[in-house]
């Protein structure tokens, strides 16, 4: 186990997720959890060259034994989650008729049963010390989804809700629950090959996001956010 404090991110892709696992692994072990093993090593090679620790563990999110098994893992080699970064999501676009229900329910597995596991697995610790920051990534999808949103909002509308409750529940506890709204396109690779028309100032910069579930992981007990929504200057809302 280390001196240091752990964080915990679910969903480590190329964006967001690699993004909160480099920042955070400047004063915390990162404990960095997705399904591609490979690419999670390749990060972990990536934040030991630039001095950081941080532990490789495979799992899919929406399968509840492989949680259990990633966190007792965590938990043997690095010791209790002090913040988890919960990030995985599927965004499949169809209408309420063009949308299969395996897909329904994958999607809802993935962005918010995942997250209900994750988050069972992290707070009884967290209530014995009184302390411990949960962060679920949202979208606008959650508050306001489009037509072709049939199983992306429902999803992100449970994952809200559930941070809502969480949060109500954890909060005078002494664990900080938050939802971040991430209102518009992530500027990865993928972003740019499927969408060429959008420019450098229409997308969101994961390591600018990244900044902001830090400020969100240390803010002062008196004056916690549950709510946030971030978005490109430019982005319409």
């Amino acid at each position: 186990m280390t001196v240091k404090k752990v964080a915990t991110v679910i969903g480590v892709g190329p964006g967001l997720g690699a993004a909160l696992a480099r920042r955070f692994a400047a004063d915390y072990v990162v404990a960095l959890v997705a399904r591609n093993g490979e690419k999670l090593i390749e990060l972990a090679r990536e934040i030991s060259a630039a001095g950081g620790t941080s532990l490789a563990v495979p799992a899919d999110a929406s399968k509840e034994q492989e949680i259990v098994g990633a966190f007792e893992r965590i938990h043997r080699e690095l010791g209790d989650t002090d913040v988890l970064l919960y990030s995985a999501a599927m965004r499949p676009v169809g209408t309420l008729m063009d949308t299969k229900p395996s897909t329904f329910e994958n999607t809802w597995r993935v962005s918010s049963f995942g997250a209900f596991l994750a988050a069972q697995q992290v707070v009884p610790a967290m209530l014995k010390k009184r302390q411990g920051v949960i962060l679920f990534t949202g979208a606008t999808a959650g508050v306001k989804p489009f037509a072709t949103s049939a199983a992306f909002g429902p999803a992100k509308f449970a994952l809200r809700g559930l941070a809502q409750v969480m949060a109500r529940d954890l909060g005078p506890k002494g664990i900080h629950v938050a939802w971040i709204n991430v209102d518009g396109a992530i500027d990865t690779p993928a972003i740019r090959e499927f969408y060429p028309q959008l420019k450098e100032e229409d997308m969101l910069k994961p390591a600018a996001i990244a900044d902001t579930y830090w400020h969100l992981a240390h803010q002062d007990p008196s004056a916690r956010t549950l709510d946030i929504d971030l978005r490109p200057f430019k982005e319409k809302f």
